[in-house]
């Protein structure tokens, strides 16, 4: 049976801290909905009512061109192994660029990973929390170091270069506001 909190409690905390994975939601006015796996230690709460992750770069950036349009969020984790659990934190999202002057306030909180891109954070209005009876059970084997050595490889003007090509507007032609002054 789903129940609701109005913020984070320390059980949540405890779910979020061994979850290796969660998944992010969001979606357009008009559009394409977005829904995508991250990991990589990228996740952080950052009180009862605030939580976002370090954004690395990828082959799209719909994330932020939906928050910039409309705030809408839906971040999800679940138990693949133990006991079984579904958490959803419900709120409005932002993004925040290196060009932002709240940068250095948030940027702390994350650890050093290569393409970073941006933080996106999260006003939580609501968490919910449900059985998960259906989920897998699965073995967490370790991190793909996939995305770090491409990353590494491209250099920080490789990484320019792809976000204004691949990164600066979404799939549905939204922008994303990331190399905008």
């Amino acid at each position: 049976m789903a129940r609701f909190y109005p913020e984070l409690n320390e059980s949540h905390l405890s779910f979020i801290a061994r979850q290796p994975v969660f998944f992010t939601a969001t979606a357009p006015a008009s559009g394409r909905i977005n829904l995508s796996p991250k990991g990589m230690d990228s996740f952080r709460v950052l009180d009862e009512k605030t939580a976002g992750y370090l954004d690395l770069t990828g082959s799209g950036n719909e994330t932020a061109a939906h928050l910039r349009e409309n705030g809408r969020f839906t971040l999800m984790f679940c138990s693949f192994e133990g006991d079984p659990l579904i958490l959803r934190l419900y709120g409005k999202g932002d993004v925040t660029r290196r060009q932002d002057a709240d940068w250095s306030k948030w940027r702390p909180a994350f650890p050093d990973l290569p393409g970073e891109r941006q933080i996106i954070l999260m006003r939580i209005e609501s968490v919910q929390t449900s059985c998960g009876y259906a989920v897998p059970l699965m073995d967490y084997r370790g991190e793909r170091d996939t995305l770090a050595r491409w990353a590494e490889k491209k250099g920080t003007i490789g990484l320019l270069d792809y976000w204004r090509e691949k990164n600066s507007v979404s799939i549905d032609g939204l922008p994303t506001g990331l190399l905008e002054d």
